[in-house]
């Protein structure tokens, strides 16, 4: 197992080195689409979980975003800003964090349990709240409190009240972007597009009643947003 652990990072960082230097060539230009997972899995030669670490290391960096239905995108070079933080901001940072680590703990088992144990109308619950949120995309309005009610939905199907009381505990405080007002993505369609297909992959799992699915989305999209946040540490 240890071998298996420590081989896996070096499989992703040669996918990432060279998604990297093709899309600083321009072999692959902004706005381009990537290839697919299996066909980076038969280029690359590696598995379906080394290309989505992969991916994830790119799309915290900034390079790539999700496109809801259609796939990954080279970022535009203007959109690839520098980011400034506010002192109380950088203070956050480390919390911010710790609190992403605490939800994998408990939202990934969660949406493992929501897929066998919701029932229909807890599943209709997250649907209408990812519906509510790709509304006030379109719309331009604020995201957070529709974004932490469709995980809030996720823990309320698991029929296990510890898992709402846990995300309860810490509200709207636990989607990080607002707590750091001032960072493009905040607002950012792009951005919040990319957000809303991952809550897709997970809400579909559920629905389908995959729990082995649900808990890999969901840790997929923590870990994204962990990284993200773990850059602005550096």
């Amino acid at each position: 197992m240890k071998t298996v652990s420590n081989r896996r990072p070096r499989l992703a960082q040669g996918v990432i080195d060279e998604l990297k230097r093709q899309i600083g060539a321009g072999t692959l230009s902004s706005g381009a689409q990537l290839p697919t997972e299996p066909q980076l899995e038969r280029q690359f030669s590696v598995s379906r979980t080394v290309v989505r670490e992969a991916i994830a290391e790119l799309r915290a960096a900034g390079l790539v975003t999700p496109i809801q239905g259609k796939g990954m995108f080279v970022m535009d070079t203007a959109s690839r800003t520098s980011v400034t933080l506010t002192p109380i901001e950088l203070e956050s940072v480390p919390q911010t964090l710790e609190l992403i680590e605490f939800r994998m703990g408990v939202e990934v088992e969660a949406a493992g349990i929501a897929a066998y144990r919701r029932s229909a109308s807890q599943e209709e619950a997250i649907r209408l709240a990812h519906q509510e949120m790709a509304r006030k995309i379109d719309a331009g309005d604020p995201t957070v409190e529709i974004d932490f009610l469709f995980h809030r939905a996720i823990a309320a199907a698991t029929n296990n009240r510890y898992f709402a009381e846990a995300l309860d505990r810490y509200g709207q405080r636990s989607i990080p972007r607002g707590q750091f007002p001032t960072l493009p993505d905040a607002g950012s369609r792009t951005y919040l597009t990319g957000v809303l297909a991952e809550h897709e992959r997970v809400l579909d799992a559920i629905s389908d009643q995959d729990p082995e699915m649900a808990r890999v989305a969901m840790r997929d999209h923590l870990v994204a947003s962990q990284k993200r946040y773990r850059r602005l540490a550096r």
